[in-house]
Protein backbone atom coordinates (compact mmCIF):
# COMPACT_ATOMS: atom_id res chain seq x y z
CA UNK A 1 0.00 0.00 0.00
CA UNK A 2 1.19 3.55 -0.97
CA UNK A 3 2.38 6.26 1.62
CA UNK A 4 -0.36 8.22 0.44
CA UNK A 5 -3.54 5.62 0.60
CA UNK A 6 -1.88 4.70 4.70
CA UNK A 7 -1.78 8.73 5.28
CA UNK A 8 -5.57 9.23 3.97
CA UNK A 9 -6.84 5.76 5.68
CA UNK A 10 -4.88 7.44 8.68
CA UNK A 11 -6.66 10.40 8.70
CA UNK A 12 -10.50 8.40 8.38
CA UNK A 13 -10.51 9.34 4.70
CA UNK A 14 -11.58 6.77 1.83
CA UNK A 15 -8.75 6.43 -1.05
CA UNK A 16 -10.18 8.27 -3.91
CA UNK A 17 -7.81 8.85 -6.74
CA UNK A 18 -8.15 12.74 -6.39
CA UNK A 19 -7.37 12.47 -2.62
CA UNK A 20 -3.90 10.60 -3.98
CA UNK A 21 -3.21 12.84 -6.70
CA UNK A 22 -3.83 15.87 -4.64
CA UNK A 23 -2.03 14.63 -1.70
CA UNK A 24 1.30 13.15 -3.89
CA UNK A 25 1.25 17.06 -5.85
CA UNK A 26 1.38 18.09 -1.82
CA UNK A 27 3.99 15.93 -0.51
CA UNK A 28 6.56 16.35 -4.02
CA UNK A 29 5.74 20.51 -4.92
CA UNK A 30 8.64 22.35 -4.66
CA UNK A 31 6.59 25.31 -3.19
CA UNK A 32 5.13 24.69 0.22
CA UNK A 33 2.39 26.74 0.47
CA UNK A 34 -0.46 26.52 -2.49
CA UNK A 35 -3.51 28.24 -3.55
CA UNK A 36 -6.71 25.70 -4.50
CA UNK A 37 -5.85 27.37 -7.82
CA UNK A 38 -1.94 26.52 -7.71
CA UNK A 39 -2.57 22.87 -7.14
CA UNK A 40 -5.13 22.83 -9.54
CA UNK A 41 -3.11 24.04 -12.32
CA UNK A 42 -0.36 21.77 -11.65
CA UNK A 43 -2.90 19.00 -11.85
CA UNK A 44 -3.82 20.43 -15.24
CA UNK A 45 -0.09 20.85 -16.21
CA UNK A 46 0.53 17.03 -15.11
CA UNK A 47 -2.40 15.78 -17.27
CA UNK A 48 -4.88 14.88 -14.63
CA UNK A 49 -8.31 14.52 -15.04
CA UNK A 50 -9.71 16.75 -12.06
CA UNK A 51 -11.70 20.01 -11.30
CA UNK A 52 -11.46 23.52 -9.14
CA UNK A 53 -14.53 22.61 -7.22
CA UNK A 54 -12.93 18.63 -6.31
CA UNK A 55 -9.76 20.24 -5.59
CA UNK A 56 -11.65 23.10 -3.46
CA UNK A 57 -13.72 19.92 -1.52
CA UNK A 58 -10.60 17.71 -1.23
CA UNK A 59 -8.32 20.46 0.34
CA UNK A 60 -11.14 21.13 2.59
CA UNK A 61 -11.14 17.73 3.96
CA UNK A 62 -7.55 17.29 4.50
CA UNK A 63 -8.07 20.26 6.84
CA UNK A 64 -10.88 18.58 8.64
CA UNK A 65 -8.68 15.42 9.10
CA UNK A 66 -5.44 17.45 10.38
CA UNK A 67 -3.67 16.74 7.34
CA UNK A 68 -3.08 20.13 5.66
CA UNK A 69 -2.81 23.86 7.89
CA UNK A 70 -4.83 26.75 6.00
CA UNK A 71 -3.45 30.21 6.17
CA UNK A 72 -4.94 33.18 5.31
CA UNK A 73 -2.40 35.70 4.44
CA UNK A 74 -2.95 38.99 3.58
CA UNK A 75 -6.16 39.62 1.17
CA UNK A 76 -7.83 36.64 2.70
CA UNK A 77 -5.76 34.74 0.04
CA UNK A 78 -5.81 31.04 1.38
CA UNK A 79 -3.17 28.97 1.00
CA UNK A 80 -2.45 25.31 2.41
CA UNK A 81 0.66 22.97 3.62
CA UNK A 82 1.00 19.90 4.64
CA UNK A 83 0.81 19.48 8.38
CA UNK A 84 4.19 17.94 9.29
CA UNK A 85 3.86 18.63 13.21
CA UNK A 86 6.16 20.83 13.53
CA UNK A 87 5.87 23.93 14.43
CA UNK A 88 6.83 27.24 12.82
CA UNK A 89 5.65 30.70 12.02
CA UNK A 90 5.74 32.55 8.48
CA UNK A 91 6.77 35.94 6.70
CA UNK A 92 5.32 37.11 3.85
CA UNK A 93 6.81 39.36 1.47
CA UNK A 94 4.65 42.10 0.48
CA UNK A 95 6.41 42.47 -3.15
CA UNK A 96 6.70 39.57 -4.01
CA UNK A 97 4.29 37.16 -2.14
CA UNK A 98 7.20 34.63 -0.88
CA UNK A 99 6.35 32.60 1.68
CA UNK A 100 9.46 32.01 4.13
CA UNK A 101 9.05 29.72 7.38
CA UNK A 102 10.57 29.87 10.22
CA UNK A 103 11.46 28.87 13.78
CA UNK A 104 12.46 31.16 16.62
CA UNK A 105 12.58 29.85 20.13
CA UNK A 106 13.03 33.49 21.44
CA UNK A 107 9.69 33.86 19.96
CA UNK A 108 7.97 30.70 21.12
CA UNK A 109 9.41 31.70 25.37
CA UNK A 110 8.14 34.97 24.83
CA UNK A 111 5.07 34.12 23.62
CA UNK A 112 4.42 31.81 26.42
CA UNK A 113 5.73 34.52 28.76
CA UNK A 114 3.41 36.96 27.80
CA UNK A 115 0.15 34.67 28.25
CA UNK A 116 0.98 33.74 31.68
CA UNK A 117 1.56 37.30 32.72
CA UNK A 118 -2.16 37.71 31.41
CA UNK A 119 -3.18 35.01 33.48
CA UNK A 120 -3.66 32.52 30.30
CA UNK A 121 -2.17 28.99 29.52
CA UNK A 122 -1.42 29.14 25.62
CA UNK A 123 -2.98 26.61 23.43
CA UNK A 124 -1.95 27.89 20.46
CA UNK A 125 -0.51 30.41 18.10
CA UNK A 126 -0.14 32.12 14.54
CA UNK A 127 2.27 34.24 13.52
CA UNK A 128 2.74 35.99 10.72
CA UNK A 129 5.33 38.83 9.65
CA UNK A 130 4.90 41.17 6.47
CA UNK A 131 7.97 42.20 4.82
CA UNK A 132 9.98 43.55 2.43
CA UNK A 133 13.40 43.62 0.72
CA UNK A 134 15.93 46.15 2.13
CA UNK A 135 17.45 48.76 -0.38
CA UNK A 136 20.92 48.12 -1.54
CA UNK A 137 22.35 50.86 0.31
CA UNK A 138 24.83 52.44 -1.82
Amino acid sequence: MSNENQELRKAGLKVTLPRVKILQLLENASEQHLSAEDVYKLLLDAGEDVGLATVYRVLTQFESAGLVMRHNFDGGHSVFELDRGDHHDHMVCTDSGEVIEFHNEEIERLQQQIAEEHGYELTGHSLVLYVKKKEAQG
